[in-house]
């Protein structure tokens, strides 16, 4: 049984792999795609700035949170709070990624990560197939055993009685 699994995984890994690899390529495109079309760059006036700055291990912050104002792609005004470079003085101009109702995002997915998320659904669904055929390896061989020892009783109850009478 542990050959005929282990054939089994060698054959279908590479398809299982291409399959779900090609899929998230094909979704994470298309969020790609979507991001891409919604998602605009605008300039952001920074009103104030962090004054102090707190970094890890006693090591200063490289970005400060600072108070902005940026036009939403409707022409109204917003203001938020966006992460800027140390020492960003009041009045500076920062480019920030908004949505199209102006509020702030993340820059839109870019190739590395589109391609690094089919790598991993592909990586993710070999290991899954893996865990699903010792799984099943798992429940065949119970079974068997669960039917071998079947068997075995009942040859016992048969042979048993003419082992152990004394004559």
């Amino acid at each position: 049984m542990l050959a005929v699994l282990v054939i089994a995984f060698l054959a279908a890994a590479p398809f299982v792999a291409q399959a779900s690899a090609g899929w998230a390529l094909a979704r994470a495109q298309q969020a790609q795609t979507a991001q891409e079309a919604s998602w605009h760059q605008v300039p952001a006036v920074v009103l104030k700035a962090e004054s102090t700055v707190q970094g890890s291990g006693g090591y200063p912050a490289l970005q400060v949170q600072a108070h902005a104002r940026w036009k939403a792609p409707d022409g109204k005004v917003v203001t938020g709070e966006i992460p800027v470079p140390f020492g960003t003085a009041a009045g500076a101009t920062v480019r920030v990624w908004i949505t199209s109702d102006g509020q702030l995002t993340e820059p839109p997915m870019r190739d590395s990560q589109v391609a690094g998320t089919a790598g991993f659904a592909g990586a993710l669904s070999v290991v899954t197939f893996a865990v699903l055929l010792v799984i099943t390896g798992t429940l065949a061989r119970h079974a068997l055993d669960k039917r071998r020892m079947a068997a075995w009783g009942a040859e016992w109850r048969a042979t048993g009685p003419r082992w152990t009478t004394r004559a």
